[in-house]
């Protein structure tokens, strides 16, 4: 599913309570403390999406399953967001870091194969080198 359409208000209260295994008064009250925000119709109805489904679930889990009230819900959803941004956040930089790491080595490179033509043949001791048009001769 295309993540736009998770992301699309399609599901009225009771539907979305339903989905998520709860009563509607439920969303209303998490609605009420911040902690979900369902978008309007244009006649004011409230409108999930998916998203908003499984943000629900989760809330419900962390109530349920790790028994923390409301508030304690509020600070671990607001961690996972940050998680989540600083884990986009690592991967942009790591893609940065490795577009970096590839320019360098290309410019290591060019720098090699361009000194590579200044290379000056090695001559015994006392050997005189007379260079000619860029290139050594010996003598």
């Amino acid at each position: 599913m295309p993540l736009d359409d998770k992301m699309k208000p399609v599901f009225m209260i009771s539907v979305a309570a339903e989905l998520a295994e709860m009563h509607p008064q439920t969303l209303r009250m998490y609605e009420r403390r911040g902690l979900i925000h369902p978008r309007r119709s244009s006649k004011s109805t409230r409108l999930y999406s998916l998203d908003d489904v499984e943000r629900l679930r989760r809330i419900q889990q962390l109530v349920g399953e790790c028994g923390l009230n409301l508030a304690g819900v509020e600070r671990v959803l607001e961690m996972e967001e940050q998680l989540t941004e600083l884990q986009k956040r690592l991967e942009d930089l790591q893609a940065d870091m490795e577009r970096l790491a590839a320019q360098a080595r290309e410019e290591l490179e060019a720098a090699h194969r361009s000194y590579r033509k200044e290379l000056v043949p090695l001559t015994a001791p006392g050997e005189i080198v007379i260079l000619t048009h860029g290139r050594g001769g010996r003598r």
